[in-house]
């Protein structure tokens, strides 16, 4: 199943062209070159004309595609089933049932963005869709060679193309906002002289009109005298009394395409005339009379003239459609394409899935003894739920592999979920490269796969003489065959199936062959001496599904790092087994075994200390930064209340000031006017003089600058007061600073401002921060799902996203959190208590989502 092994193969029409060969491989047309025959769809294989070699499209040196029975081992084939229920017409159902994986990246890519397009388009037009479109590829070869068809044929034709140009001219409009989508409408041909001819000749119910033709028009008006001719003669027969007696009733009717009268059969010489027909009782016969002949004669000959210009028109209209078959061919297929992307975007909404993110990195990203975050190594899947199980019972699980280790071995009682787990990590990855979304959390990541190998479940054959063992092998002897250091390999029950010592070394021989290939492998086991092999083997990891012992169920989570322990004594224990029963069968453990569980349980308590202390620093570092913005926020709150008492009592120390300087003033006015001195009263004025130079400068020594008597300089570490934020100064100027702080800049007065502390700069640096500037970012978008995260995962995450938000101008933002029991909308609304870039918060309205949404208003983005 190598994806990379070049084939050769035969296809017998368009459509299985189509979906095997990715479009890099196809002629500019969409289709063989070498024929024009094959380009008639699949009409191929409906008639035994054309079943010759020179029809068949022949494609060379093709890489061949996945093998059906590893993707059936992992039920893919349902993936396509439900898709195609999500298709609109026959043409674009049979490509989503033979939808295949492509292991082209660059193919995968375009096919995932077409999806998401489609979902975007779906989320602001809902209702759009391809209308009453038809699969009419096989009308086209009975065109072509001037077969008539039939009005409603051409009628299908006409919906279908009418379906054709409606697409075409919607992307189009919308080409900025879909471009691969719009760039696959311009393949589509209007073709409005078949639309509009058609519609001219023919009603919606498939007459021809008499507009279709000056001839038609004039023989239907013939016509119309002619029978009207026939019928007045008719009734002047039957409504003459002397032949009352003979008919049967007094009614005109038609037989065998002439006008008739019932006659009773004792009298039918009564009126002369030609007998048409019998009653089935024989009681009645059908009589033309002899004087309504040549009046029957004219109206038949009229219908017959009517007949063959109808046919004339039918056989008009085929040659125009024929003339123009191949175009008509490439928008059915076109049209098909467009309605897969469309199902893959409402089968995406159906599952909640999201794109995953293309991971170019080969495995190993790092050396041995590092371990980077679970979110950097190549296959990360956050959230992973399998597809075909119901969303409101399946339990996620989060998946990461090919960063330290190649191979993941999955230990943990039966029922536990190790299938489960298997199949949703092969399922996803297909799905991936066949263009789908798929269930889990956005930031999931998937590498482009060479070829995806399953060996899951049991498939004896007694035909072939197959144990579960043999079956096992044969599919891990061609696995081992193909596999390389671009293969997914996905392994169940490994070395089962036989005797335990020789299963558990052939086991450990089949790892060390896969990681010598660095293939990336899951694989599931019972034996505990794969689990002490993972913690002794270089790029080989443990790892485990959870089991309750208390309630003796599974709990569907997978642990990485850890393997699954022995539960069988306490599930017999918790069963009601006798004890010494179970203190014998410990008895007869072998010391291995003994020291072997011992040291495997000694690790996973170790590991789940490790991780409660982990989770409880992580509580402590969240209330130790909640406790220190309250602290902040508070002694914001007393400077600002010491600053404005201190500028309270300079203002009235300088009114103060300036009344005492006034009446000295006076009096020393009154003084030089009169004998006594003045000398007491300068000497009182100069006092006061003095007094206002000591009261006058107050102010709080934070805002002078430690460093720098001069004042603040471009490159100090300052305090905004009004933020509550540290930040750096880029540039200062009259009545104006420019300060950065954390991923944003701002500007505000240079009197909110506090120094904090200023860098040592070498003599021959000759930099200034003045030139710092931040390019304008992308918008993140209105919205952040943050359904499913973890209460530790909020704080970064939603910081970064409201600093994107801001510096892209967005005035407000709508966080998805959900209702639930409250506790992850709890830690949002803290974390967005006292931020700097919040104005206000309130709980989403009707529509918008109730309790289960959070409204952000941003400050304005002062550039």
């Amino acid at each position: 199943m190598r994806f990379d092994r070049p084939v050769t193969r035969v296809y017998t029409c368009f459509l299985a062209y189509y979906v095997h060969v990715p479009q890099r491989h196809r002629s500019p047309r969409g289709v063989c070159q070498r024929s024009d025959v094959c380009q008639r769809s699949d009409v191929c294989q409906r008639s035994d004309v054309y079943q010759r070699s020179d029809v068949y499209q022949r494609i060379e040196d093709y890489p061949n595609t996945m093998n059906d029975r590893y993707l059936g081992a992992l039920d893919y084939y349902t993936i396509t089933g439900r898709l195609a229920e999500h298709t609109s017409f026959s043409a674009s159902r049979e490509l989503a049932e033979r939808l295949r994986p492509s292991e082209d990246p660059e193919t995968v890519q375009e096919q995932i963005q077409e999806t998401t397009e489609a979902k975007a388009l779906l989320s602001v037009r809902p209702d759009v869709t391809i209308g009453g479109a038809r699969d009419v590829r096989p009308l086209m070869r009975r065109a072509e060679i001037e077969a008539m068809l039939q009005p409603t044929e051409l009628l299908e034709i006409r919906q279908t193309l009418l379906s054709c140009r409606s697409m075409r001219y919607l992307l189009l409009r919308l080409a900025d906002e879909y471009p691969l989508l719009a760039d696959k409408a311009l393949e589509m041909q209007p073709l409005s002289e078949i639309i509009d001819e058609i519609g001219r000749c023919l009603d919606e119910d498939g007459a021809v009109l008499d507009s279709a033709s000056p001839e038609l028009a004039r023989i239907r008006r013939d016509l119309a005298v002619a029978r009207d001719r026939v019928v007045d003669r008719l009734r002047g027969i039957i409504s003459a009394e002397r032949n009352a007696p003979y008919l049967q009733e007094p009614i005109i009717t038609e037989r065998n395409g002439r006008y008739v009268i019932p006659v009773k059969a004792q009298f039918k010489s009564r009126i002369p005339g030609i007998v048409h027909d019998q009653s089935s009782s024989g009681a009645t016969f059908f009589v033309e009379p002899l004087s309504t002949v040549e009046l029957n004669n004219r109206w038949h000959e009229l219908r017959i003239e009517e007949r063959h210009e109808v046919e004339r028109i039918l056989l008009a209209l085929t040659r125009l459609v024929g003339e123009e078959a191949e175009t008509i061919t490439v928008n059915v297929r076109v049209l098909a394409e467009i309605d897969l992307a469309l199902a893959k975007a409402r089968y995406s909404i159906a599952l909640r899935g999201v794109p995953a993110e293309r991971s170019e990195a080969r495995w190993p990203t790092v050396g041995l003894g590092d371990s980077p975050p679970a979110s950097e190594h190549p296959i990360y899947l956050a959230r992973a739920r399998h597809p075909l199980l119901p969303a409101e019972s399946v339990v996620p699980i989060d998946v990461y592999a090919g960063g330290d280790f190649t191979v993941l071995l999955v230990t943990g009682p039966n029922t536990g979920g190790k299938t489960v787990a298997l199949k949703t990590v092969g399922l996803l990855a297909a799905m991936n490269q066949s263009g789908l979304h798929i269930p889990a959390m956005e930031g999931s990541r998937l590498p482009v796969f060479s070829g995806i190998y399953a060996d899951i479940g049991d498939e004896q054959s007694i035909e072939q003489s197959l144990s579960t063992f043999s079956s096992h092998m044969s599919h891990i002897v061609d696995i081992l065959g193909h596999a390389d250091d671009r293969s997914l390999v996905l392994l169940d029950e490994l070395g089962a199936g036989t005797d335990p010592v020789e299963g558990s070394a052939l086991a450990q021989a089949l790892i060390d062959a896969f990681v010598a290939r660095r293939s990336l492998v899951f694989s599931s086991t019972h034996y505990s001496q794969l689990k002490v092999y993972a913690f002794s083997t270089d790029w080989v990891q443990n790892a485990s599904v959870e089991f309750d012992v208390e309630t003796l169920s599974p709990t569907y989570r997978l642990s990485i790092g850890l393997p699954g322990r022995s539960n069988a004594f306490a599930i017999a224990s918790r069963l009601g087994l006798n004890e010494e029963v179970i203190a014998e069968a410990r008895a007869l453990l072998s010391p291995e075994d003994v020291k072997s569980e011992a040291l495997l349980a000694h690790v996973a308590s170790a590991s789940e200390e490790a991780d409660r202390s982990r989770t409880e620093a992580d509580e402590r570092l969240t209330e130790v930064r909640a406790l220190e913005e309250t602290l902040r926020a508070r002694l914001a709150a007393i400077e600002e209340a010491r600053r404005q008492v201190l500028e309270e009592a300079r203002e009235e120390g300088r009114q103060e000031l300036d009344a005492l300087r006034e009446e000295i003033r006076r009096l020393r006015s009154g003084l030089s006017r009169g004998d006594a001195p003045a000398r007491p009263a300068n000497e009182a004025l100069q006092a006061v003089e003095q007094l206002a130079e000591r009261v006058a400068p107050i102010r709080p020594a934070e805002e002078v600058p430690a460093a720098s008597p001069e004042g603040l300089q471009v490159g100090d570490r300052v305090y905004v007061t009004s933020l509550k934020q540290s930040g750096e100064l880029l540039s200062l100027s009259d009545g104006d600073a420019e300060v950065k702080v954390g991923g944003f800049r701002l500007r505000t007065q240079p009197n909110r401002l506090r120094f904090e502390s200023r860098p040592v700069r070498e003599p021959a640096a000759n930099t200034s921060a003045r030139g710092i500037s931040t390019p304008q970012a992308d918008s993140p978008g209105m919205e952040l799902d943050m359904r499913g995260w973890r209460a530790e995962e909020v704080a970064s995450a939603l910081d970064q996203y409201l600093d994107r938000a801001y510096l892209a101008g967005l005035p407000w933002v709508h966080l998805i959190h959900g209702k639930g029991m409250g506790v992850l909308r709890q830690v949002v609304r803290q974390q967005l208590a006292g931020h700097p870039l919040v104005a206000s918060v309130r709980s989403g309205e009707q529509g918008e989502g109730g309790d289960g949404v959070t409204v952000v208003q941003l400050h304005k983005h002062r550039e």
